[in-house]
């Protein structure tokens, strides 16, 4: 079930970003201090929703570049929730959200680490494909460079259940 952030929820998200550690994030400790700056600042108020499961808040999802023909989103599951099916469950819904109420949108975009492997599997099982490799171009928190990856799925394959591949050979 996703529900829409609140402002008024701002301890809430603080303490459950500073709660974890999200290990394929550009930040992995999150302050949170930091989290409740950005939520008075409106960092969250447009397109942010948290993800509940079994009665509880189990993540949260923002969408952002919503202007844009390709926007993307960032997606957190608590580590209690991970390997469940609910990152699986988010794609899904946010990529019919996009574009079934945003009719500018034609692609939607993410990129993770090369190592998230979870994640990998989620953009395949939705539907994405993977249309670039970047190579270390993900610092971590030693600053040990990863590669990154992006995956994108476009409107006509979310329409007609069929999956574009980019040509990649042609050089």
């Amino acid at each position: 079930m996703f529900i829409k952030f609140d402002a008024a929820d701002g301890e809430a998200l603080a303490d459950f970003l500073a709660g974890e550690r999200w290990p394929f994030h550009t930040i992995e400790i999150v302050e949170r201090a930091d989290v409740l700056k950005r939520v008075a600042d409106g960092y969250y108020d447009d397109e942010t929703y948290w993800i509940e499961a079994d009665g509880e808040r189990a993540g949260i999802v923002r969408l952002f570049d919503l202007e844009d023909e390709t926007p993307m989103f960032d997606l957190r599951i608590g580590e209690r929730h991970r390997g469940k099916g609910l990152g699986r469950d988010a794609v899904t819904w946010l990529t019919d959200r996009l574009f079934g109420e945003f009719a500018h949108v034609e692609r939607i975009e993410g990129t993770t680490r090369q190592d998230n492997v979870a994640m990998r599997r989620v953009f395949r099982r939705c539907g994405y494909v993977k249309e670039a490799h970047y190579r270390k171009a993900w610092p971590d928190a030693s600053g040990h460079k990863h590669d990154s990856v992006g995956y994108a799925i476009l409107r006509r394959d979310w329409q007609t259940g069929e999956t574009t591949v980019p040509d990649f050979h042609d050089e």
